[in-house]
């Protein structure tokens, strides 16, 4: 018999009460308006594009803003970590790299200050399809390493085991 390689993270999305749920969708609201307006995929009176939005453009925010809004409900009521946690570091680089991903290339400042407006379309623009997949990647193993790891007890290392020998 075959294993669900999926089933960890079912069985850790079952157990999450209404809280982390509206958590997750509060949060990932904000994180489509948070990359939305200012990117100018929705239109307001404050920002402005210079190059139309791509036709990938939406379907990648809308991907970024759920796996952050579940990214950050693993937060809730989690219990307390003792050791250092990568995902963190990981999450926080996918939803800026969706930034860059979405953004206009000769709307970006960095991106304009670094190639100038011709490099930015020429250079820059090509490469966005792969920073919001890469945006995409970053999210969704941070999400999966922490939503399947909540419940798992760390093993002392080698070293810690060999200093502190159990009596």
């Amino acid at each position: 018999m075959t294993r669900n390689p999926r089933e960890p993270l079912f069985a850790a999305l079952a157990q999450w009460g209404a809280r982390r749920w509206l958590t997750a969708a509060a949060s990932a609201a904000g994180t489509y308006l948070f990359i939305a307006v200012p990117t100018d995929l929705i239109d307001t009176p404050f920002f402005a594009r210079e190059i139309p939005p791509t036709w990938w453009s939406y379907p990648v925010l809308a991907v970024t803003a759920i796996l952050t809004g579940m990214l950050t409900a693993t937060y809730v009521n989690a219990q307390p970590r003792t050791t250092s946690d990568a995902t963190t570091r990981f999450g926080s680089a996918g939803a800026l790299v969706a930034f860059f991903a979405v953004g206009c290339p000769v709307c970006n400042k960095v991106v304009l200050l670094a190639l100038g407006a011709t490099g930015a379309v020429q250079y820059f623009a090509p490469w966005q399809p792969i920073l919001g997949a890469v945006s995409i990647g970053l999210l969704g193993w941070a999400f999966v390493k922490r939503a399947t790891s909540e419940n798992s007890c760390a093993v002392p290392s080698r070293r810690r085991r060999l200093a502190h020998p159990q009596q």
